[in-house]
């Protein structure tokens, strides 16, 4: 774990801070080959890199109907309470992003002009397993695509080495109301909702995290089937002072720690004191923590900073541009209006990013690896696309017909400017 003051970081050390994500490249041949695979042999390319990647042998593809509401009735009731609380306030937070689905302004007398909302007609969404199962992502990538009304929304999710799905994960994709599962993960899964195979039905747009491998493929199939954006490793950037709580803070390290090896923490603050305490409290749980093992190499890529100021922090957070940005200042309102670059912001001691990964209802699919600069984060806006809509009467295209007519003969386009003259020939 790097600990230094900001000014004694070296251009190397502020390099592997900055610049995340650049292993894209190193996998981008295997996964090119992959989903050549898929793209030609469909369900065969499906099973064979199941068995390569998983240990599993697949018979159905697609999860049944069955096996999901067996799975829902193996969980508990209580889970299953708190999946619904959970994607009670997902849907709640997404159907307020929804923009309205037709409106009109206009713009002169005889000119309206206006925009037309429509979903699209099928997403994939990618969730997926490994280390852990992840029923929130489930949650977080299906119920915005239906609330912003996706007719079919389609998950895919490694299985487990005997082929099954882990339960969970299939309760969580039926309240939140996915269309159907398919048993497969990694680069052969996009390949599958890309291309689409004998089984596998394909989509629109793919959304939803995963490793390298993963986000490279969503990558190489933008060509076919649009993408939400790159989601690599999980990370998170800390901006505090004194009045900050040690124990939290590093606490809050530590769970974006268990993550993944290669998952990011970073801690920068103005307080010396506190950088002292919270390295001490990140050794210290790090040990007791149960998946100390993960957590120890993440740490690798930790960092805890000291800057002279909260403006130098605010700086540094902004070129950092992290997948989520906690802020536990005494002036929290100063520092947040000041925020450029961020997938997900929390605000205050009290809002950890535990609680937006789970059950606040903001979304936890984040752009990481600086792309908080170019992209926000999964919202309803990914699952509709706009059109534009100009009703003109007579009178309205009288009014711009000397400008349509004089721009689109100095562009030498004639019949341009025909298309308006022959609209007023008696």
């Amino acid at each position: 774990m790097l600990y230094k003051h900001l000014s004694d970081v070296t251009n190397e050390e502020m390099e592997k801070l900055l610049c995340r994500g650049g292993e894209l490249a190193n996998v981008g041949e295997t996964v090119s080959s992959i989903l050549k695979d898929v793209m030609e042999e469909g369900d065969s390319a499906l099973r064979k890199y199941t068995k390569q990647f998983d240990g599993a042998d697949l018979e159905d593809i697609e999860v049944t109907e069955e096996e999901i509401e067996e799975a829902f009735q193996s969980i508990d009731a209580e889970l299953i309470n708190h999946l619904d609380i959970a994607a009670s306030n997902i849907r709640t937070f997404h159907t307020a992003q929804l923009p309205p689905r037709t409106w009109f302004i206009e713009v002169s007398p005889g000119i309206e002009l206006g925009q037309k909302v429509t979903p699209l007609k099928s997403v994939g969404a990618y969730v997926p397993g490994g280390r852990a199962s992840y029923p929130s992502t489930a949650l977080m990538t299906v119920i915005p695509a239906k609330v912003a009304g996706v007719e079919n929304v389609v998950l895919c999710t490694p299985p487990r080495s005997d082929g099954t799905v882990d339960p969970l994960t299939l309760a969580a994709a039926k309240v939140a109301g996915a269309d159907h599962v398919y048993r497969i993960g990694g680069v052969q899964a996009i390949g599958a909702m890309a291309y689409g195979t004998e089984t596998v039905i394909s989509v629109d747009k793919i959304v939803g995290p995963g490793n390298v491998y993963v986000t490279a493929a969503k990558m190489q199939v933008r060509d076919l089937t649009e993408i939400d954006f790159p989601a690599g490793p999980s990370e998170v950037l800390i901006i505090a002072d004194e009045s900050a709580d040690a124990r939290m803070v590093a606490s809050d390290i530590i769970a974006q720690a268990e993550h993944d090896p290669n998952a990011v923490s970073v801690l920068i603050t103005t307080s010396a004191l506190l950088a002292s305490e919270v390295k001490e409290e990140v050794l210290r749980q790090s040990e007791e923590t149960p998946r100390h093992e993960i957590v120890n190499a993440s740490l690798a890529n930790a960092a805890v900073l000291i800057a002279d100021s909260i403006e130098v922090c605010i700086d540094f957070s902004n070129e950092f541009a992290p997948e989520h940005l906690e802020i536990i200042v005494s002036d929290e309102e100063a520092v947040l209006d000041r925020i450029e670059n961020a997938g997900s912001i929390f605000v205050g001691k009290y809002a950890p990013v535990s609680a937006g990964d789970y059950a606040s209802g903001t979304n936890h699919v984040l752009p990481t690896a600086g792309y908080a600069k170019i992209y926000s984060g999964l919202n309803t806006n990914h699952f509709v696309k706009y059109s534009s809509i100009q009703k003109i009467s007579k009178n309205g295209l009288k009014k711009l017909k000397s400008t349509i007519i004089t721009l689109a003969e100095k562009e030498g386009l004639q019949a341009h400017s025909d298309a308006v003259k022959n609209r007023f020939k008696d």
